[in-house]
């Protein structure tokens, strides 16, 4: 693992690199994730050089005292910036792949960040990330149940091994729950839909089946708004498609990756 310094706080980030020669991919991980959600997608470096990071109060990196919201996003937008410089040593332009939370992030950096980028995977995410107020609530003064909710009903998974549960739920309580809740209120605040024409790489929506958290019509909204966007569904997957089914989810990222030259 690997640490850059930036804004007075220090982001760990990893390197994946067996001398592939496609564009370089950076990997976002969602609310109270770390990078290490991506492990199945880093098999993709013998053809793609690989990058995944922690966001700031998640997993190694420091965290950053910033409100809900854009304050938040501008946080994390940061974050990648900085390991794109650090971790991209390609003269070609990075992929930035996000899911979720990640998601809004790709596309904050997308519209706010002065950043040359050959495309954007938006995966289980979308343009609008409303959150259920009952589960704000959880955040607030009921920590254990707010993480019993998201893992249960096609939420996060659709069926998967009991230890893949319990593997995301610890990393949700060793996230914590001040930084969990902020990453909750920042999507319940995040609405780009009336910016999505104003963003330039080629996109691709990505969307498990499954998903109730960010379902399929959230990514039918960007591939008809994005103006160079593709569409395409995960099948037998949920929420953290790229976990529950990394091989098709790797197959779909690969293709798009392909056609982008």
């Amino acid at each position: 693992m690997e640490r850059t310094s930036h804004h007075g706080r220090a982001t760990a980030f990893r390197r994946f690199d067996r001398g592939g020669d496609g564009p370089p991919i950076c990997f976002i991980h969602g609310s109270g994730g770390t990078g290490d959600v991506w492990r199945a997608q880093t098999r993709l470096a013998d053809r793609f050089p690989v990058v995944t990071l922690d966001l700031s109060g998640h997993g190694a990196s420091d965290d950053v005292d910033a409100a809900p919201g854009p304050e938040t996003l501008d946080a994390y937008a940061d974050d990648v910036v900085a390991v794109l410089e650090a971790g991209t040593e390609s003269t070609t332009p990075p992929v930035l792949c996000g899911n979720s939370l990640g998601g809004a992030v790709v596309l904050w950096v997308a519209l706010e960040r002065d950043v040359d980028l050959a495309g954007l995977v938006l995966a289980g995410t979308g343009a609008r990330l409303p959150v259920l107020p009952a589960l704000l609530d959880w955040l607030a003064d009921d920590f254990d149940r707010a993480i019993e909710f998201l893992h249960g009903d096609d939420r996060l998974f659709h069926d998967v091994p009991a230890e893949y549960t319990e593997v995301s739920m610890a990393t949700m309580r060793a996230c914590g729950r001040s930084v969990l809740e902020r990453d909750f209120r920042t999507c319940d605040r995040f609405d780009v839909r009336d910016r999505l024409p104003a963003v330039e790489p080629p996109a691709l929506a990505l969307v498990g089946e499954y998903d109730r958290l960010t379902p399929p019509a959230a990514h039918d909204t960007l591939a008809d708004s994005i103006p160079r966007c593709e569409r395409a569904t995960i099948e037998d997957a949920a929420h953290l498609a790229m976990i529950e089914a990394p091989v098709a989810f790797n197959a779909a990222l690969a293709s798009f990756l392909d056609r982008l030259g």
